[in-house]
């Protein structure tokens, strides 16, 4: 490009950070520094985010240098990837004691609560709920689409309209047993209020599982599938979908509210770090 102007450092970076490559996207916010355009808070955001996709704790230098260098306050968003970087990197207490969540110079939102809980897993995931319920603050119900024959498909957990809704959870069940003969063990341990033999029947009707098994039904062998999620994908829809890539011989690319996932032959493009 023959001028390189805030907005299309910051796409870059968020490019990186987006697919999992955080060493080039800070590779890249090092070369913006080095010139005259200056970042911005969308720049540290992406900055933030692509360290927290790919486990790089270095993030928190850059969240000083963003007031100290720059001037730049710290708003929700940045506050919430910080509470996401230091959760992923096992450090919730620090998250939580630090004021990344109870401290944050802005009232948290629904964004910073469920980074919160991603960090907490088991551990003080009842207490954050306690606190999201008191704040009137709700869980946004998981939606996954699918592009077929320029036609969206929407799939929403639990249930589907879709016409073909039979043969999807007799897919389903159909890929649950080859999946499992792969190797495969449910993790239920995201699941709570819920009986225990409930539980493996519910990861297994996620709605980005509906989707990518309505995709594979009426797509011909050796086509990429391609899906979109609202939110981000769960610890079991991860490891499942990366075992119906085993199992299928099927490229699936999930994009879900974080960032891209490169499914293909059993593994995922992030390393199963996001």
């Amino acid at each position: 490009m023959n001028e390189r102007h805030v907005t299309t450092w910051n796409a870059m970076i968020d490019g990186y950070g987006t697919h999992g490559l955080g060493k080039a996207a800070i590779e890249l916010f090092n070369e913006m520094q080095k010139g005259t355009v200056k970042p911005n808070d969308v720049t540290f955001l992406s900055v933030l985010s692509a360290c927290s996709h790919a486990g790089m704790e270095e993030g928190r230098s850059y969240f000083t240098s963003m007031k100290r260098d720059y001037g730049i306050e710290s708003a929700l968003d940045h506050c919430g990837a910080m509470v996401d970087l230091l959760g992923r990197a096992g450090r919730p207490d620090e998250a939580w004691n630090q004021g990344w969540t109870v401290k944050m110079p802005i009232e948290p939102g629904i964004n910073a609560y469920g980074a919160m809980l991603g960090a907490c897993k088991m551990g003080e995931v009842a207490k954050v709920r306690t606190i999201m319920k008191k704040k009137g603050l709700q869980k946004t119900p998981g939606c996954s689409v699918v592009e077929l024959r320029n036609e969206v498909h929407s799939f929403y957990s639990g249930t589907t309209n879709d016409l073909q809704s039979k043969r999807i959870f007799a897919f389903l069940e159909e890929l649950g047993d080859k999946k499992k003969a792969a190797g495969y063990v449910p993790d239920t341990s995201s699941i709570h209020d819920v009986e225990d033999d409930a539980k493996e029947q519910l990861n297994s009707t996620h709605s980005e599982g509906l989707a990518i098994a309505f995709g594979l039904l009426n797509t011909i062998d050796g086509t990429p599938i391609h899906i979109r999620k609202n939110l981000r994908v769960c610890g079991d829809c991860h490891t499942a979908t990366r075992y119906i890539s085993l199992v299928t011989g099927r490229k699936i690319i999930v994009r879900d509210m974080q960032r891209f996932h490169h499914f293909k032959n059993g593994t995922c493009s992030c390393g199963d770090y996001w």
